[in-house]
């Protein structure tokens, strides 16, 4: 039986909203359990009001950390500091950071030296070099976007639904994971052009730290592939009732 991952999820309530927490927690469970659940910030300040009945309703500890001197973040040298200790604890194998803050880039690389699996959170606004210190990273605006665009569109016909899709894709990110999704096809495809779907998966969470399909507007990988253009998609019976989901480059749509 597999073990899950034990993650301490600690959040920066001077950078990150309250409508998001189920979204953080929903996707720390997706990778393992949240063992450590704490939030810091100023908690005599009338701006973290809206927190407090969230903080009961989903068991998360508020770490009091005052603000002693004007323009000084107290609070993410006491959350680093709370970090490091849980990180010698030996209690934990990952850590998510909730915030949009780019002093987390060096706690996120230490961390991920120490063997740590680092999910980062925060906003769209987040610094690249924070993202790219995670293993990776999800958009919070992105993702509780998404949730709202679900309720509202449920009773849409599928054709609005799809055209509203594909009106929002972020081009340039799209641009680049098509041109990553190329070189990982090209480095490892067998003899014919074809990739496994998981590998491809994993080998852009490795490349992009912040891809998600869910930011383009799709739950799955494939339904994402085909949107493309790009890429042919080929079904294979693994002799069990499964099918193993392969990928490659159209002909003439490598570029």
């Amino acid at each position: 039986m597999e073990t899950e991952l034990k993650f301490a999820v600690l959040i920066d309530a001077d950078n990150i909203s309250d409508k998001y927490i189920k979204i953080i927690l929903e996707e720390t469970a997706n990778s393992g359990i949240a063992t450590y659940k704490r939030i810091y910030g100023d908690w005599t300040s009338p701006q973290l009001a809206s927190w407090k009945s969230v903080l009961l309703d989903n068991s998360i500890i508020p770490m009091q950390q005052y603000s002693y001197t004007t323009g000084k973040n107290a609070t993410d040298s006491a959350m680093i500091i709370d970090a490091m200790d849980i990180l010698y604890s030996g209690h934990v194998d990952g850590f998510c950071l909730a915030s949009s803050d780019s002093d987390f880039t060096r706690l996120a690389a230490r961390l991920r030296e120490a063997g740590m699996q680092v999910i980062g959170m925060g906003e769209s606004k987040t610094p690249q070099p924070f993202i790219s210190a995670c293993n990776q990273f999800k958009y919070l605006d992105l993702l509780y976007e998404k949730k709202q665009e679900e309720a509202e569109e449920a009773a849409e016909p599928q054709a609005k639904r799809r055209a509203h899709r594909e009106k929002n894709k972020p081009q340039k990110e799209l641009e680049k994971t098509k041109k990553t999704i190329n070189t990982i096809i090209e480095k490892f495809s067998d003899d014919d052009g074809w990739i496994f779907s998981g590998k491809l998966g994993d080998q852009l969470s490795k490349r992009l730290p912040d891809f998600d399909v869910r930011n383009f507007g799709f739950s799955k990988l494939t339904p994402f592939m085909k949107s493309l253009g790009c890429y042919e998609i080929n079904k294979v019976s693994d002799g069990g009732g499964q099918k193993q989901i392969y990928f490659r480059v159209k002909e003439g749509k490598g570029k």
